[in-house]
């Protein structure tokens, strides 16, 4: 059951004549655009539900239209087009920035939603890749000479510094520095790394 449109019926006014009403309208005159309204509601109504297919929401395209009619009028020019083709135009455009709004509405809700059920942490998983990871840098560790060893341990595990290495280890700081960086290299190529 078709429910009556919630304007009211298109008026006796012809399209010729809408010029002359739209010149009124620019002027403030209510009682033209009263008679502009009842004119071109039903048609700006019929342009949004095409293409917004909600009724409440297109009933609230066609007052903004309306409105923006109203609002608008000085820049009407009818060597542009009649005032209908004017108000079409505006409708759809008013409809289409409405569906996109909607839409792009709807898209950032369902990235929320996505976001908000995102697989929940796996911490086993975490442990074990931490557990392997460590198990090859002890295994890879082995593999370099004990003056590597120790550099690279005093430095990495207890946070000494290349002086401070050189003073644990008694040995001079270039020395330490090239043990240091060829231990690194050996790591570095025992795990797999690429720079």
């Amino acid at each position: 059951m078709n429910q009556p449109l919630p304007f009211g019926p298109p008026g006796q006014t012809g399209r010729s004549d809408l010029t002359q009403v739209m010149q009124k309208v620019v002027r403030g005159d209510k009682q033209a655009f009263s008679t502009l309204y009842d004119a071109l509601a039903p048609l700006v109504f019929g342009i949004t539900i095409k293409v917004v297919r909600d009724r409440a929401q297109s009933e609230e395209v066609t007052q903004e239209v309306m409105i923006d009619l109203w609002r608008q009028a000085a820049r009407y020019r009818p060597e542009a087009g009649s005032v209908t083709t004017w108000a079409a135009t505006i409708a759809h455009r008013r409809a289409v920035d409405r569906v996109r709004s909607a839409q792009a509405s709807a898209d950032r809700e369902q990235a929320q939603a996505a976001r908000d059920h995102s697989p929940a942490y796996d911490e086993v998983a975490e442990q074990v890749q931490t557990r392997l990871e460590s198990e090859q840098v002890r295994r890879c560790l082995r593999g370099l000479t004990e003056l590597q060893r120790q550099a690279v341990t005093l430095a990495y595990y207890q946070g000494l510094t290349y002086r401070e290495v050189a003073e644990s280890l008694r040995a001079p700081l270039p020395t330490i520095k090239t043990r240091m960086r060829d231990g690194l290299i050996r790591l570095r190529d025992c795990m797999g790394v690429t720079t």
